[in-house]
């Protein structure tokens, strides 16, 4: 790994002036950023959030340009609130998104007891 700066940059232009001036050190230093913020989710999110992490950075290596992959990210985003699976739809019909059914459905088979 490249010798990446000790302490992030701290606004856009800092980001911005070491992606152009360093690309590497830039995207070092994101990663580390990245990782250390997974490490700090508690313990049963972060392999949630390191396969979201892993999409994300797939979409940035796909796309032909970085406007591109932020179209892609930004859709991604949108589907998760407001597609079928989203969070709107699960505040929405609550009952519908459970995992469990609800109290009231009925066992769609029928139990046999293991002799």
């Amino acid at each position: 790994m490249r010798n990446t700066p000790s302490t992030p940059p701290q606004d856009f232009d800092a980001w911005s002036a070491l992606a152009r001036s360093d690309p590497q050190a830039f995207e070092d230093c994101r990663d580390r950023i990245i990782n250390e913020a997974i490490l700090r989710a508690p313990a049963h999110k972060q392999q949630r959030l390191r396969r979201m992490q892993w999409k994300l950075n797939q979409i940035r290596k796909t796309s032909r340009t970085p406007m591109i992959a932020c179209l892609r990210m930004n859709r991604m985003l949108w589907e998760s609130v407001i597609g079928d699976k989203g969070l709107l739809n699960c505040l929405l019909h609550p009952n519908d998104t459970l995992r469990f059914p609800a109290a009231r459905d009925k066992p769609s088979a029928k139990i046999i007891p293991f002799e």
